[in-house]
């Protein structure tokens, strides 16, 4: 009695995850701004509306790919972290550092700066349409969006984890309310928009890699279990059925909803809208008046609801990465304690604040995309190569849960082999990633191969001694994998 008491009054992060809530995360993540902003993406690379229905189909294959090798990676590794720890763990502390320190100061910034944007974009639509709405507008809806959702994540796991749920139908929900009229419109006999769909002359494969890029940020999000494992209840039967059935569920959404898109809209509509589900449904007014009207009104609503949920759980999950990267050592040690009473890792919670307010200012959606893509599926491709590499020096090792050999040999030479495409395709941009991924090798050979840290103990000890009684966070008593 007495133990479990103690327990319960114990700081740790409790598992408080279920397999709906899984589902919920990896829909929430995954259904976003993707499949509202990267159509226009996609279809300018890929040149015509077949190919880039083929892109779409393609990037599903290959995110059901990498989502099965990442459960493997899930019921081997019993850490949180998700592509940090499977690369920690599997290819070295160098890899790991370089993830680390590209993903804070280029990926995740950038990919929340994405989100948010497209958030502001979505839910101001309504009020100018058919004028775009204002840019600082839309950045500042944007950024208090953001905040919102940091907040809360600061405030308790069980809330974040509620409100994922409950926009997961959200998000469901915007999606039938496009596909929908499509298949009607569909069925009545508009195809003109799906002739010379596969028209050759319109395809340069040299742009290919950023078509994909742009179809893989719609998908991204079926790595978000690995992030926090260790909340996850029974870790080893819910990660990889929450993985497989929910992104088999977003392939089904997204081919019925770029079907719906190009329906109603051509080549030229979908690339000069800069909202796509807006203008879909401006096509549809003049088929069905009233029903229409009411829903261009609601759609965008949803669709800003469903931008929220994907920033809700980006930051119930990187937050995890920031915590386990600095209970492993390689980041500063405030960033592994836990707030006493919510429970909530909130240092790591608000470290990002000042950098995706940054990129949310100045940024624009399609530079971010190509600009955070390639260090994203450069470290993606590395954390599956991992898993090959952790069979061949773990054959003693039981996993529950195997997939076949070729899946994740095969997608860790697609993503290698796009990433390399990818710098002939945008080379201005990926030269910036790149140089974002290069400029970690100082900082790890001074701080963490040096240890370099350790001279300035007394400074560090004081800061984080009075940022800890500051925020009212200690470290986790209790280990939890």
């Amino acid at each position: 009695m007495g133990k479990d008491r103690k327990k319960e009054e114990a700081v740790f992060l409790r598992k408080k995850i279920t397999l709906l809530r899984a589902f919920s995360l990896l829909i929430g993540s995954m259904i976003g701004s993707g499949i509202f902003i990267s159509p226009k993406g996609v279809l300018i690379n890929s040149g015509t509306v077949g190919f880039s229905l083929v892109v779409w189909f393609s990037c599903g294959l290959l995110s059901m790919f990498g989502a099965l090798c990442y459960a493997e990676l899930g019921t081997r590794i019993t850490k949180s972290g998700g592509h940090y720890i499977y690369i920690l763990e599997t290819l070295g502390p160098l890899p790991s550092f370089l993830f680390l320190w590209a993903e804070f100061f280029a990926i995740r910034p950038a990919n929340s700066a994405v989100v948010s944007l497209a958030f502001g974009r979505y839910l101001l639509e309504p009020f100018f349409a058919p004028c775009a709405a204002p840019v600082p507008a839309v950045k500042l809806v944007s950024l208090l969006g953001y905040y919102a959702v940091l907040t809360l994540n600061s405030w308790s796991v069980t809330w974040s984890a509620r409100l994922q749920t409950a926009l997961s139908v959200v998000k469901l929900l915007a999606l039938a309310l496009i596909i929908v009229p499509g298949m009607m419109l569909l069925a009545q006999g508009h195809t003109k928009n799906f002739q010379d769909a596969f028209d050759r002359q319109s395809l340069v494969p040299d742009k290919l890699p950023l078509a994909f890029y742009a179809g893989m940020f719609a998908y991204s999000g079926w790595f978000q279990t690995g992030f926090v494992r260790e909340e996850l209840v029974r870790p080893e039967r819910n990660i990889p059925l929450a993985v497989i059935v929910s992104v088999i569920t977003v392939i089904v959404g997204y081919m019925l909803t770029n079907i719906s898109y190009y329906t109603a809209l051509g080549t030229q509509e979908v690339l000069a809208s800069p909202a796509v589900a807006v203008s879909q449904l401006l096509f549809f007014q003049s088929f069905v008046q009233q029903a229409c009207t009411n829903l261009i009104s609601v759609v965008p609503v949803l669709v800003a609801l469903s931008c929220f949920g994907t920033m809700n759980g980006g930051i119930l999950t990187f937050s995890r990465t920031l915590f386990v990267a600095s209970r492993e050592g390689q980041w500063p040690p405030l960033f592994s304690m836990i707030h006493i009473r919510r429970h909530t890792p909130l240092p790591a919670v608000m470290l990002m604040l000042p950098l995706v307010t940054a990129m949310v200012c100045v940024g624009d959606i399609y530079h971010l995309l190509n600009f955070f893509s390639f260090s994203r599926w450069l470290f993606i491709g590395l954390a599956t190569l991992g898993l090959i590499v952790h069979r061949y020096r773990h054959p003693e090792l039981q996993s529950p849960f195997k997939v076949p050999l070729f899946v994740p040999v095969s997608f860790t030479v697609i993503c290698l082999f796009t990433v390399a495409m990818s710098i002939y395709s945008d080379p201005v941009n990926i030269s910036i990633g790149c140089t974002m991924v290069l400029s970690g090798f100082p900082v790890y050979y001074l701080v963490i191969h040096r240890k370099m840290l350790n001279r300035c103990h007394r400074l560090l000890y004081y800061l984080t001694h009075k940022l800890q009684l500051l925020l009212e966070v200690v470290q986790q008593e209790i280990k939890t994998y």
